[in-house]
């Protein structure tokens, strides 16, 4: 793996090079008889190794989305784990999550070799999100309280700071959570899930530029959440136009 990629929020070492998986020192103590009941350091365990995938998953998220993991070139477990500092499982399966999600694909014997995405390819998966998002988020402007609305503007002003750092990776986060924030004011679990793989998948490589791109994005964000608390419903219909042709 390239010297230039970096993990952000790097886990934990875990036994590295000793051959022992996240929570092997529970499972230690287990065999020994040093717990009296042993569901006990099974379940940490578990809840260990979890927490270890997730991180890597996300520090592999973020260098997807940073380009740092390039598109077309192909990686492997124990070279990711190394460098993180863990295992290959892991790693392994926070890969095949990403493969779920259509960021990465499965080479035998291998690794994973990062997908590349054709424009015709992002422009779908925009226009995917614009049918779903546009209808529910006029809906919500007209039925949901402005005081709600209100509550989502630290998400708005955290996409703008994010937007000025010139950090991809960071925006595209900021960017997911404001978004979520927004649909969730439906109630609506299954919609928020959808909306939410279907952005994760827009996100390899991340579409725009960093700069002005990103900060029109923005801006947008909060030109939103000023219109609809002031009940401009007009403008409203504008700025999602605006945003979502902008996707």
């Amino acid at each position: 793996m390239e010297e230039g990629v970096r993990v952000v929020g790097r886990v934990p070492e875990q036994g590295r090079g000793r051959g022992r998986g996240v929570g092997a020192e529970g499972m230690d103590q287990g065999v020994r008889g040093e717990h009296t009941h042993g569901e006990v350091p099974a379940a940490r365990a578990v809840v260990r190794r979890a927490s270890v995938r997730g991180q890597v998953l996300d520090a592999l998220r973020h260098a997807l989305v940073s380009g740092e993991l390039r598109p077309g070139e192909v990686y492997s477990a124990p070279v990711l784990g190394e460098r993180f500092g863990v295992s290959a499982t892991p790693v392994r399966e926070a890969m095949q999550r990403l493969a779920v999600e259509g960021a990465v694909e499965v080479v035998p014997n291998r690794g994973f070799r990062v997908v590349r995405r054709g424009e015709r390819e992002l422009a779908e998966l925009a226009e995917v999100r614009a049918l779903i998002e546009v209808p529910v988020v006029l809906r919500l402007a007209r039925t949901v309280p402005g005081e709600r609305w209100g509550e989502l503007r630290p998400l708005a002003e955290a996409t703008v700071r994010a937007a000025a750092s010139g950090c991809r990776a960071t925006y595209a986060e900021a960017d997911r959570a404001f978004h979520r924030g927004v649909l969730s004011l439906a109630g609506n679990g299954e919609l928020v899930r959808i909306a939410e793989d279907l952005y994760r998948r827009a996100q390899w490589p991340l579409v725009g530029g960093v700069g002005a791109d990103l900060l029109a994005d923005a801006a947008e964000h909060v030109a939103l959440l000023d219109a609809v608390v002031a009940g401009e419903l007009d403008v409203v219909r504008g700025v999602v136009g605006e945003h979502f042709a902008g996707v």
